[in-house]
């Protein structure tokens, strides 16, 4: 079910929604309202007015009251009554609501929401009022066309009984000498009579520079009492703005203290106490404002939204303020919806604080523009009303905080940070069109909010903690970590934040150190940066593994050269070749660099797989040179004549920032320089040239700042393309399918050539892991290296391996094929005839060998000599078949080369498999041919990741070393190196056939599971 937005919730009056209420609106003016036709017809006509008005206890109670002893109908009372509440508070709205009710609250649909019908009068009443507001003291008021009146008394007089009333007190009036008792009482004519003082100490303030002033008003105080304490039906009402304690604190606060002093002594003079009362208490407050902004809200489903928040506040309340977490707050919420607590909680506990906050007045003046801005505004994350909807950027509010509240001075930072002008985006916007583009404006929110908390009286006051802040912002449309990146991304770039440490986010008036680093950055030179900057990348692209070239612009300045045999990391400079978030292409330079050598990029290159490119990404270049530009104008302002310029806590700040700015411009680079080239037959897109294209992790950066080269290495060793001299070499195999090496041969310097030149093959990070690579191979039985009279193969000692034009390879099919391998036995002397018993035979005389020597028993054959005695000659030896390959096409040629020999049957067959795994699956296999004397060897060894070591020797039945492959299996999968041998030996007691089923048969079974690369030797069963 889909939450509903205040805009389905809520109805504003059409003259909040429309903007069409102005500002006097929200300011009730007693004078007007008693003489001025065209005064706002919300405060004029009783219809409007009441069904505007929230009925309040204070109110209901003053209403039930005067109307009492101006009727006659109600309980017996005091005739003097007091309104006490802040600046603001709904003084003057009280007095209205009187003189409505005086008059009978004629077509009032409701009265008795606000007073009992019973207690309202039903005749005329004079009802007259002085506005301290509108007093003018020197000029005198124009109370009619020939009447004008100076003084309070003068004012009421008039107005309880028309120009006779005022003639009556001329004298008083234009000598300020105030009346006395007898002379007022006349003024009411036997009627029953409404006196309304408002503003009293306004008008003290206007007549303070006149001697008797202030005596004159307690006088004219003592005697009014008097007069309508005379009178029955008579009333008098007036407001006094003092806080809970009794004292003045609004910004006539001495005048305020004044006139409760004088009114103490009136009261004390006419032994009669002033009923005390208040219109609005506090927790009246949200339904005045409601009544007021709304024509209607849905309380019913207002409920579901209230759950939605306390749901979100459920799950971050440990990132919240206490409140969230409160039942009441909740209840609360409920009772103030559309809303937000904070809201509330924000404009009486901190705004209302300045002297300039006329507090119910104010609110509905910030709040009914609000309303507006968000009706036109239409915000789909509006689910409540927030402190972050009250729009410093939207003219009438801004208005209204910068000239009625008297905060001008806050119009720079509003400027700078929260709503810019002009076409010019603030701080704030301009992190949410990079971070929150079609999200909410997080960091706008943030902004404001933080503003709002800023505008308090007390420096104790002003401000918020991080908790209150994500408590005040964050809602059920509202993701908790944009609010959090927001607060953070705001809380660094700030110009008006104060930036000392351990202080709530607040704003100041003044700008704060960002905004001194931010002119710093404008004065240095951009020559001094692009210079460092260019120095600042080689260093940070400059290593060990890798030959750096730095910013080239042509071909000529690419070397194709071994060089120190570490292949080439071409740095691109960003002013020549820069490329976007994805790459589709090869950049046109890029492709003539690595296809092109010399000094006019005629000759094409040879070692293409040589070199790789690293190029910057658009989007992130200028906040690379931002950086910089920060770095050095930090360290221009950390000069000791500098720092003297700045608060202590300002100069521990900078020196902050100084320490971090390395790290910080070194991930800025490498998240920059993230795009990397490299040799590969798998090109970009539809380009010719063997380029692929990979990007370097973003988040890698901040992990090793600093560290551009291994980034790249790192990168392009996990896609397999680059070797280090401590990585595993490639397969036997693989190099030499994927070499001209497939053809039998070649020099070593030329296959080592061939690592440099063709994309397919890796790129070798000096001949370590090459010369590795051979060596595996000769222990594996796939190569044989030859240099001069030096054979090195299977089963020799480590030799050297030399790397030029001297020193082969060959494969050990071609080796073997071309009788390289294995070596050719010596040569034995002719050996003489051999004779049974071991002697020989010399000149045709029989000699008999020494006692004890070799074969003194053994049989020997040969032809029969002279003398009846057997002439020994020695028995030939076929050379063993040999094969290596996949196992089943070695299998098969060793029993075709047997039949090409005519053998009929094999003795014996040995099998070396070159992949552990495949000697695994055969062991098995093996130990289930029936046919033959099976043995099985394993030998080698291998490191652990924790770098120890571990040597194998067996040598038995293969049942027995089923165990041993178990351990062995995983083990050698994470090993960090290994060097493992295992091989089977067939002894078949009756022969091997090398025809028919049975060979057959036999293939099949060992290669069943076993399909990799073997050595397979057999030898030929001896004829009888």
């Amino acid at each position: 079910m889909t939450l509903p937005s205040i805009f389905d919730l809520c109805v504003p009056r059409d003259d909040v929604r429309s903007g069409a209420s102005s500002d006097s609106d929200f300011a009730a003016d007693l004078a007007r309202v008693l003489r001025d036709p065209h005064a706002p017809p919300e405060y004029r006509d009783p219809v409007r007015f009441f069904a505007t008005t929230y009925p309040t206890r204070g109110l209901k109670s003053l209403l039930a009251n005067v109307c009492g002893r101006l009727s006659g109908n109600g309980p017996t009372v005091a005739a003097i009554f007091r309104l006490d509440t802040a600046f603001g508070g709904g003084k003057t709205h009280g007095l209205i609501a009187l003189v409505h009710a005086a008059r009978g609250m004629v077509g009032v649909a409701n009265p008795a929401e606000f007073v009992d019908p019973a207690v309202l009068p039903t005749g005329p009443v004079r009802v007259a009022a002085f506005d301290g507001e509108n007093a003018d003291p020197a000029n005198g008021r124009r109370m009619g066309p020939d009447v004008l009146a100076f003084t309070p008394w003068g004012e009421l007089a008039y107005a309880l009984a028309g120009k006779d009333g005022y003639e009556r007190v001329r004298k008083s009036d234009e000598q300020g000498i105030a009346p006395g008792a007898e002379t007022l009482a006349e003024l009411f004519g036997g009627e029953p009579a409404l006196i309304l003082l408002d503003e009293l100490a306004i008008y003290l303030r206007k007549v303070s520079s006149r001697p008797n002033a202030r005596e004159q008003l307690t006088a004219f105080l003592t005697s009014l009492f008097k007069a309508v304490e005379s009178a029955p039906r008579a009333a008098l009402v007036y407001t006094l703005a003092v806080s809970k304690d009794g004292r003045a604190g609004d910004a006539y606060s001495s005048e305020n203290q004044f006139v409760a002093d004088r009114m103490a002594e009136a009261e004390s003079v006419s032994a009669r106490k002033a009923t005390l009362l208040n219109p609005t208490e506090d927790d009246e407050t949200v339904q005045v404002l409601l009544r007021r902004l709304f024509e209607r809200v849905d309380n019913a489903r207002a409920g579901e939204v209230v759950a939605a928040y306390k749901d979100i506040w459920s799950r971050n309340r440990e990132a919240l303020a206490l409140e969230a977490a409160k039942p009441a707050t909740a209840e609360g919420f409920l009772a103030s919806y559309p809303l937000h607590p904070e809201v509330l909680e924000t404009l009486t506990s901190k705004t209302a604080t300045l002297v300039t906050f006329q507090r119910v007045r104010g609110m509905l003046r910030l709040l009914g523009r609000t309303v507006q801005k968000q009706w036109q505004d239409r915000p789909a994350d509006a689910f409540a009303i927030h402190l972050h909807h009250i729009d410093p950027g939207f003219e009438p509010i801004r208005q209204e905080i910068t000239t009625r509240l008297g905060q001008s001075m806050y119009v720079p930072a509003i400027r700078a940070d929260i709503a810019g002008e002009g076409g010019t985006l603030s701080l704030a916007q301009d992190i949410d069109a990079k971070h929150h583009k079609g999200m909410p404006p997080f960091a706008t929110y943030v902004a404001r909010t933080v503003f709002l908390h800023s505008l308090a009286f007390n420096e104790q006051l002003k401000g918020v903690s991080p908790e209150r802040l994500r408590y005040a912002v964050v809602g059920p449309a509202c993701d908790m970590a944009f609010v959090e990146e927001a607060r953070r991304l705001f809380m660094v770039n700030s110009a008006y934040l104060d930036d000392r440490t351990g202080v709530p986010m607040r704003f100041q008036v003044e700008a704060n150190l960002t905004v001194y680093l931010r002119r710093e950055m404008q004065i240095v030179d951009p020559g001094e940066v692009r210079a460092e900057l260019n120095d600042t990348v080689k260093g940070i692209f400059k290593g060990a593994a890798l030959e750096m070239v730095p910013f080239p612009s042509g071909p000529y300045e690419v070397p194709d050269e071994v060089g120190d045999g570490r292949p080439l990391l071409v740095v691109m400079s960003p002013d020549a070749v820069s490329v976007g978030a994805t790459v589709d292409a090869v950049p046109d330079l890029i492709a003539r660099l690595y296809e092109r050598k010399g000094s006019d990029g005629s000759a094409l290159r040879s070692l293409r797989n040589n070199l790789m490119f690293v190029v910057a990404e658009d989007a992130r270049v200028e906040q690379m040179r931002t950086d910089m530009r920060r770095r050095m104008a930090l360290r221009a302002m950390l000069t000791p004549l500098r720092l003297s310029e700045l608060a202590a806590h300002q100069q521990d700040k900078l020196r902050e920032w100084e320490a971090k700015a390395p790290a910080e411009l070194a991930i800025a680079i490498q998240s920059a320089f993230r795009h990397v080239f490299y040799p590969s037959a798998t090109r970009i897109g539809d380009s010719t040239v063997s380029l692929a294209h990979t990007a370097l992790d973003i988040h890698s950066a901040s992990e090793k700042p600093g560290s551009g080269q291994q980034q790249v290495v790192r990168q392009l060793r996990e896609s397999r393309k680059l070797r280090l001299p401590e990585d595993e070499p490639d397969a036997p195999s693989y190099i030499r399918d994927r070499t001209p090496l497939r053809k039998g041969q070649i020099t070593t310097a030329a296959l080592r050539e061939e690592f440099r030149r063709d994309p397919v093959l890796p790129m070798l990070c000096g001949d370590e892991v090459f010369i590795k690579g051979i060596r595996l191979g000769i222990d594996r039985g796939e190569f044989v290296y030859r240099r001069g009279a030096m054979l090195y193969g299977k089963g020799d000692p480590i030799a050297n391996v030399v790397l030029d034009e001297e020193a082969a390879v060959f494969t050990m099919a071609y080796a073997t094929e071309h009788n390289i391998w294995p070596r050719p036995l010596p040569v034995p002397p002719a050996a003489p005839l051999g004779i049974k018993g071991g002697g020989t035979v010399t000149d045709g005389e029989f000699v008999q060998p020494p006692a004890g020597a070799s074969g003194g028993s053994e049989p020997l054959s040969g032809p029969p000599v002279p003398g009846g005695q057997t002439v020994i000659s020695p028995v030939p030896q076929a050379p063993p078949l040999r094969a290596e390959g996949v196992l089943k096409e070695a299998l098969n040629r060793i029993l075709e080369q047997a039949q090409a020999r005519r053998i009929t049957a094999l003795a014996e067959l040995s099998v070396r498999v070159f992949d552990p795994s495949d000697g695994f699956r055969l062991l098995g296999v093996a130990g289930a041919i029936r046919t033959a004397e099976v043995r099985a060897s394993i030998n080698g060894s291998f490191e652990t990741p924790a770098g120890s070591e571990v040597e194998i020797n067996f040598s038995g039945v293969p049942q027995d070393a089923l165990p041993l492959r178990d351990f062995l299996d995983p083990q050698l999968k994470l090993a960090v190196e290994k060097i493992v041998k295992i091989g089977f030996t067939f002894i078949f007691k009756d022969g091997l056939p090398v025809s028919g089923d049975v060979p057959t048969k036999l293939v099949e079974q060992l290669t069943r599971f076993a399909t990799g690369a073997a050595y397979v030797e057999a030898t030929a069963e001896p004829k009888p």
